[in-house]
């Protein structure tokens, strides 16, 4: 007969500094804003990684299209966005209009409040990265000529190997 533990073993809490020594170990190339949450680009993309909730158990990996396309196109836009959700588990993908253009938000947010292993916060960054980034290429296929939010200061590349698939680009 066997018995079970009097405590249960505890996972490391989510903190962002655990985030940002995930994203150190990838080679990962990001800076904090001013509400201290970490920030950094994929292909161009602006991603953010937030803590969140009462106690800062939730974490979400929230990317934004590096693209502008004009309000017109807000229609069409949604109807990809449900067409990816109808099949796709993740990420979460919303479109709202932001000074008279498109903008084309996702978000891959799971709850921690048990707490995290590194593999977790390995597999779910790559996973919110990468969901993202194959949903902001298929934008980019539709809308070649679509004008950049905002120019990039270009940086050197970081010694990330290239097969990551949550590689980061500075350009």
């Amino acid at each position: 007969m066997s018995s079970a533990p009097e405590h249960e073993p505890t996972l490391p809490p989510l903190t962002t500094e655990r985030v940002a020594q995930r994203l150190d170990a990838r080679g990962s190339v990001y800076g904090r804003d001013t509400d201290g949450d970490l920030v950094g680009r994929w292909d161009t993309h602006p991603f953010w990684f937030i803590t969140m909730g009462r106690t800062k158990e939730y974490l979400q990996v929230r990317g934004r299209w590096a693209r502008q396309v004009p309000g017109t196109e807000f229609g069409n836009i949604l109807l990809g966005a449900n067409t990816w959700s109808e099949t796709m588990v993740w990420p979460k993908v919303y479109v709202r209009i932001e000074d008279q253009q498109v903008a084309v938000y996702t978000e891959h947010t799971v709850d921690y409040q048990d707490g995290v292993t590194d593999e977790q916060l390995d597999l779910h960054l790559t996973g919110g990265i990468a969901s993202a980034l194959r949903f902001f290429a298929m934008l980019d296929e539709r809308y070649p000529d679509a004008a950049p939010t905002q120019p990039v200061a270009r940086q050197p590349e970081p010694p990330v190997a290239y097969h990551d698939p949550a590689r980061p680009t500075v350009e």
